[in-house]
């Protein structure tokens, strides 16, 4: 058994342009989101069809995931500040309860 402690956080996962990269790490950088992870080059079938992972011209022709553990309180903030991008531009957001070791690395 180990003896690192979990603690409750909530994980987003942020699928967009990569063209919108700046907008939302922007927001999460205005919530207090202390970091992220960021993959590019994402493949996958939506509502708007087959998205190649490739990079085709430059990296804001495909989509990006944008991972983040936060505590409770910054999800909603978060949602209302990506709310409005949605209902212009496709993407989604999932969030999801997480446990992670080292809590200091994600509350401020």
């Amino acid at each position: 058994m180990t003896n690192l402690k979990l603690s409750p956080l909530k994980k987003l996962e942020i699928i967009l342009g990569g063209e919108h990269r700046a907008f939302a790490t922007d927001l999460l950088n205005r919530a207090g989101v202390k970091g992220y992870t960021i993959v590019n080059g994402l493949s996958g079938k939506g509502n708007s069809g087959y998205h190649e992972g490739h990079l085709m011209f430059n990296e804001d022709d495909v989509l990006i995931m944008i991972i983040a553990a936060v505590p409770e309180d910054l999800v909603d903030p978060i949602l209302q500040g990506l709310e409005p991008f949605y209902r212009e531009h496709s993407g989604v957001v999932f969030v999801s309860d997480i446990q992670v070791t080292r809590l200091v690395k994600f509350k401020g």
